[in-house]
């Protein structure tokens, strides 16, 4: 089967690609879109590492060489995933700002709606990096996101960085869930199993008298997660916190 080169990343023929500049149907109905969804359902049904062109194209019942033309390697390919699943999150750019609750109640929906999209696409936080896809669907969610915290004081940078703060819990207990997924997977057991399987080895090995704290506050978190740690409990503990310190930065900009 014809194959080709992966091309050296281009970063104007990347945001092109993004922004759809230039995109026509071939005769076969293929486009950008149609390899962008091929893709994306490959990744979600066996994960990242199953995405190649060569599997694009056998799902799309083309040549390999007929998805080069629309997308012209992997690294295109996947930022276009990102940005098109990050389409998924909102209605329109307004319906953060909709929510019931006032800016905390908004920012609330915005965490969930992240952290539902991590659920259904987990392989996004495979491709979570330093640089942002600047894509029509990332500068959206951007305006989305934004817009419940304008006018209530902050400076805008205070803005970008209450909004990083609420993503990035999100995209650290959204990575901690898949991490204890993948273990229950891969090892077959729950974690009540794992925990009941190595608990009289554990009991001989570590002394309580010498970690009193350590025992008695993983043991409480213990029986109440009925196992090591609960990333759905932490990102709703962590997110209130949050919400919390950001609301004492509102309180005080309001009397300054």
């Amino acid at each position: 089967m014809a194959t080709k080169k992966e091309s050296v990343p281009d970063p104007a023929r990347s945001l092109g690609l993004l922004w759809r500049t230039g995109d026509r149907n071939a005769r076969s109905g293929l486009s950008v879109d149609a390899v962008v969804t091929a893709a994306m359902a490959i990744a979600d049904s066996e994960g990242l590492e199953a995405v190649s062109m060569r599997r694009v194209a056998e799902r799309l019942k083309v040549g390999t060489m007929s998805i080069y033309t629309h997308v012209p390697g992997k690294a295109d390919l996947t930022e276009l995933m990102v940005d098109s699943a990050l389409g998924e999150l909102y209605e329109d750019m307004d319906e953060p700002a909709r929510a019931p609750g006032g800016w905390r109640g908004a920012l609330m929906f915005v965490a969930r709606s992240n952290w539902q999209l991590y659920q259904r696409h987990p392989w996004l936080l495979e491709l979570t990096g330093a640089r942002p896809v600047l894509g029509p669907h990332t500068s959206r969610k951007y305006e989305a996101e934004l817009r419940p915290l304008d006018g209530l004081g902050l400076s805008d940078v205070e803005m970008d960085s209450v909004l990083t703060l609420v993503l990035t819990h999100v995209e650290a207990t959204a990575r901690a869930l898949a991490a204890v997924t993948r273990t229950r997977q891969e090892s077959g057991m729950t974690d009540s199993q794992w925990w009941f399987a190595i608990a009289p080895l554990l009991e001989k090995l570590i002394d309580g008298r010498q970690f009193p704290v350590a025992s008695r506050v993983g043991a409480s978190a213990g029986q109440a997660f009925d196992a090591a740690s609960d990333p759905v409990h932490s990102m709703a503990f962590g997110l209130e916190v949050i919400l919390d310190g950001v609301g004492a930065l509102i309180s005080g900009r309001s009397r300054g």
